[in-house]
């Protein structure tokens, strides 16, 4: 599913050189559950930008889905992100004047689906994250949970190969980021590829997988439902 081999990405300012990744090389297969953590500055927005290919590499080699994303045009970019990948931010990034169907409904409108598609398919997402009876509500009238849910659904509406989320649960309180965890793990266990960046070690540890970035290069170890050493637990807190 994403393949990064040799990755290194590197910010040139007159003065300053940054290595935010450095011989980066990770594989992640297709259904898997990923977590990424690791200190802040460590790479990990940047690792997420460019597995989202929202940044340029600077060298190495990145496939997704098995194609090379080296020398594409922002234009051939843009719709392979489009096509494959769906991510779920943080801070929801709903249209507030928009009501859920009609926010579910934005991204599937630059794939070019007619109206007949669209209502199919964001009818399915909402119904996926159990919100269908509210379709019709306003972003400010469901709580945080509940719009993390409806970008969940926005996420999943086009069908991507695989899901990036960016701290999905860092805007909620314990509970509601359980409920959003458990429907992820759910979403997960129908096929999805699921890439998560979180700082929170408890959600960490449900992944199948846990990686961690420091210092913009890569420590990995499986983490199969709560089989983590102590050693791996304290180096995800």
């Amino acid at each position: 599913m994403l393949v990064m081999s040799d990755i290194n990405k590197v910010y040139q300012t007159e003065l300053v050189q940054t290595h935010a990744l450095r011989d980066f090389n990770l594989t992640v297969k297709e259904g898997e559950f990923i977590a990424v953590t690791g200190p802040s500055g460590s790479g990990k927005t940047t690792f997420l930008n460019i597995a989202g290919l929202l940044e340029n590499i600077s060298s190495g080699d990145y496939q997704l889905d098995g194609q090379s994303i080296v020398g594409l045009s922002d234009k051939e970019l843009s719709r392979l992100r489009n096509e494959k990948i769906g991510f779920i931010f943080q801070g929801f990034n709903l249209i507030p004047d928009l009501n859920l169907f009609e926010n579910v409904d934005v991204p599937l409108r630059y794939r070019g689906f007619n109206s007949k598609e669209r209502k199919q398919k964001i009818e399915h997402a909402l119904e996926l994250v159990g919100l269908a009876s509210r379709m019709k509500h306003l972003p400010s009238q469901l709580s945080g949970g509940q719009q993390q849910r409806v970008a969940i659904a926005r996420a999943l509406a086009g069908e991507p190969k695989f899901l990036l989320a960016d701290e999905p649960t860092g805007n909620l309180d314990s509970l509601m980021a359980k409920q959003v965890m458990e429907l992820l793990e759910k979403i997960n266990k129908q096929g999805t590829t699921i890439v998560m960046v979180t700082h929170d070690a408890e959600l960490a540890r449900r992944a199948e997988r846990n990686i961690q970035i420091v210092d913009g290069q890569l420590c990995d170890f499986t983490m199969y439902q709560g089989g983590a050493t102590a050693n791996e637990q304290e180096a995800i807190a």
